[in-house]
């Protein structure tokens, strides 16, 4: 794998790094990574590959083996996958962003959070997704359509490439990012082109000044203070939560559309036909074909008779096996079967020992999350710590009584902003402080008037 060293070596010789950076693509696309990100993101959009691509085979006498194209064969696609990472991405940042300085939210793009929450996603579909910090807005490039240039000496992510290709007939474009600018490429009939020269990524007009040569506006280019494009990790792995859990879900689709398939079948009526041995393939042909159509066929052979048979679908064990294969899913990724807490009225603590697997799994998603938005305000200039309210199911009326409850060791402030936060409702706080205030007021007046 090409690393920011061999870049380096490179030169700067612009048609040189044009045929390294389509190199490097070509190399990426090859790679294991490349594939496995893509597999993922498959599973993500509920095309699961393996049951997608399953074919059904049947053996002539010769033992050779030919496609089934008569018997049902049916692709039941389990949605699993995609489950698993929306419901582990919502519960940490479902409820947003929560920063210690207000003013903070101002400085950075207004759809911030949603694009956070997107590469997120990304992040534990394909191990990893990459935010470029883009003045003061946040653009997410997906593991499958950036290749990270690593410097082999610390390790740290120095350049990389931004590719994409709307069609097979259509032009390639890239963009090389580096430390002091970017580049753009295109290549379209087999031949290369520069479409933007290294460029400074944050440029301004320099007052009313104008190459008069070109006549055009002269710009002056900074950059950022590190590499712009910060890399976000779906766990300490590095890894797709795919991994491990594929052939549990290959597992189950294939046991479903193999349990479908049976039952399709057993609506099939089978004959068997006694003493008409003068009968060859075309005549039982023939009288099967007359049974389905007139309900009714003759037999010339005396003594002749015919028997329908069905066939018994074995459910049992494969309702069982499709149970357990659901149950070691959830427990394997650690997530949250709503299942376990939807039968009653559970209390708290069984709600809270249902959600401990995700919590600890989230624990370490969580501080992924809090490393790359380090480093994005970093690059923004900005001192800030964030922190995340979970997303979880309460039993709120349990709950709001034990807040109650303590509300006397505790501060009104305290007691009003877990009351809020137990019912959705953070962005009242400072109205319902403010009316609280004027209440406690309002009576204090009246008191004095007494």
């Amino acid at each position: 794998m090409r690393t920011f060293q061999d870049l380096l070596g490179v030169g700067d010789n612009e048609y040189n790094r044009m045929d390294f950076v389509r190199e490097c693509i070509s190399e990426y696309r090859s790679s294991d990574m490349y594939r496995k990100a893509r597999t993922a993101e498959l599973y993500a959009k509920k095309q699961n590959v393996t049951i997608m691509q399953y074919q059904k085979f049947l053996y002539t006498a010769q033992g050779k083996q030919v496609p089934d194209d008569f018997s049902p064969n049916y692709k039941l696609r389990s949605n699993f996958f995609y489950r698993f990472i929306t419901q582990e991405n919502q519960y940490l940042l479902g409820n947003g962003i929560t920063w210690t300085d207000d003013s903070t939210k101002d400085k950075l793009d207004p759809k911030f959070e949603y694009t956070l929450r997107k590469m997120g996603k990304n992040a534990l579909t394909a191990g990893v997704c990459y935010g470029f910090y883009d003045y003061d807005t946040l653009k997410m490039f997906k593991a499958t359509e950036y290749r990270p240039l690593i410097d082999e000496t610390d390790g740290s992510h120095k350049a990389g490439i931004y590719f994409w290709q709307m069609a097979p007939d259509k032009p390639q474009r890239a963009v090389l990012y580096e430390l002091d600018g970017y580049t753009e490429y295109m290549w379209e009939d087999g031949k290369g082109s520069i479409v933007r020269p290294k460029t400074a990524y944050k440029t301004t007009a320099i007052g009313d000044a104008v190459d008069e040569a070109q006549g055009t506006m002269v710009y002056d280019g900074e950059n950022y203070p590190g590499f712009p494009i910060i890399p976000l990790y779906g766990n300490p792995e590095h890894q797709s939560e795919l991994e491990g859990l594929r052939e549990q879900i290959d597992c189950y689709d294939l046991i479903k559309s193999g349990f479908a398939n049976n039952v399709d079948e057993a609506g099939f009526i089978y004959w068997a036909i006694q003493n008409a041995g003068g009968m060859d393939e075309q005549d039982v042909a023939e009288f099967v074909q007359k049974m389905r159509t007139l309900h009714a066929a003759s037999m010339d052979d005396e003594g002749a008779k015919a028997e329908a048979h069905t066939v018994e679908v074995p459910t049992e064990a494969r309702e069982s096996l499709l149970t357990r294969l659901s149950s070691d899913l959830y427990r394997d990724f650690m997530g949250l079967d709503t299942k376990e807490i939807a039968g009653g009225a559970a209390t708290a603590t069984e709600i809270k020992a249902a959600y401990e697997p995700l919590d600890q799994k989230t624990d370490d998603y969580e501080a992924q999350v809090k490393e790359f938005l380090g480093d994005i305000l970093s690059l923004a200039g900005i001192d800030d710590t964030p922190t995340f309210t979970r997303r979880k199911i309460v039993n709120t009326a349990e709950e709001a009584n034990m807040i109650l409850a303590s509300a006397q060791y505790t501060s009104s402030e305290y007691t009003t902003r877990k009351l809020l936060s137990l019912f959705g409702d953070m962005d009242k706080v400072e109205e319902v402080m403010a009316q609280q205030m004027n209440d406690e007021g309002a009576r204090f007046e009246s008191g004095e008037a007494e």
